[in-house]
């Protein structure tokens, strides 16, 4: 990292720093900015990310898209197209050096409306790219990260000042080597784009049976081109996607309302109670009860610490 974006590190670690006192993700008055801040290195966590961009200003984090392993830190940006099932482990954190994170997230509308307005390289309607991605920072980018930050000190500035950055965020992303990867979620005939559609509607309906043949028509490709694109953007098949959302929300659900493990596994769509203790199991590590007794007990020594 060069000396200005050394500088820039150190600004945006003194702002979150600041803005962000409390142990995890808290939402900002920006919309859609999250700021996020560990004092101790992270069990694994099974989450859902929305599209979203996320640096790093302090620490490091391991995420696990399926078998596939992305490091970053503050060198680095990590960028997610679309909702994804992942694993996120926070490597790199002590009380005196936590974990600082930014994260934005974004949607598709908003991706047409920077491709519409300014001159960016053609977009390939054929290639199917993952849709997580890890990129080196640069000091352009690292600069509009920055001044939307800077924000949170000057409240009365976000509503004029807050989408324009947002939008250079992702206009400089754009014109990044991973432009086009990010530009094939909002161009309509891309392979990605139709495999975006699919992935909204497993997401949505998790709890239905997944009828390959209605997915592949949404996609309008052939079954085995779908699975093919499917795997190529999610690391995963449509079935094991599916099973990652279903499995978190029933974690979610256990957490929440201290359910039945068998009512909440007939929620989430399982036909069978045994079937979804297996998989919960080898998932989480533990069988429901087990696995969220252990999360409550993480939970409340967190708070004690």
């Amino acid at each position: 990292m060069t000396d200005p974006m050394l500088m820039q590190q150190i600004e945006m670690t003194n702002l979150i720093r600041r803005h962000c006192t409390e142990e995890g993700a808290q939402h900002t008055a920006i919309p859609s900015l999250f700021l996020i801040r560990y004092s101790h290195t992270t069990e694994p966590a099974h989450t859902v990310y929305n599209p979203c961009f996320c640096y790093i200003s302090n620490g490091h984090k391991d995420i696990f898209l399926a078998k596939e392993r992305y490091n970053y830190g503050p060198s680095d940006f990590l960028v997610a197209t679309m909702n994804l099932p992942v694993v996120g482990q926070v490597i790199q954190a002590t009380p005196d050096e936590p974990y600082l994170a930014f994260k934005l997230e974004f949607t598709q509308n908003e991706i047409i409306e920077v491709l519409n307005n300014f001159e960016l390289p053609p977009v390939s309607r054929e290639h199917t790219s993952r849709a997580l991605f890890v990129g080196d920072i640069q000091s352009e980018l690292l600069d509009a990260v920055l001044r939307l930050t800077r924000l949170l000190d000057r409240p009365q500035d976000i509503p004029f000042l807050a989408p324009m950055c947002s939008k250079e965020i992702l206009y400089r992303l754009l014109q990044g080597p991973y432009g086009s990867t990010l530009a094939q979620i909002a161009v309509e005939g891309t392979s990605t784009y139709r495999i975006r559609d699919a992935i909204e509607q497993i997401t949505h309906h998790y709890n239905q049976p997944l009828r390959i043949e209605e997915l592949a028509e949404l996609a309008n490709m052939s079954v085995s081109s779908f699975h093919r694109n499917f795997k190529e953007v999610t690391a995963m098949s449509p079935l094991q996607f599916q099973k990652q959302i279903r499995l978190q929300e029933a974690r979610r659900l256990l957490l929440a309302e201290s359910a039945d493990a068998a009512d909440v596994a007939f929620r989430v769509g399982y036909e069978s109670a045994s079937q979804f203790s297996r998989e919960y199991s080898r998932s989480f590590g533990a069988p429901p009860r087990t696995d969220i007794k252990r999360l409550k007990e993480q939970y409340e020594k967190a708070l004690n610490a």
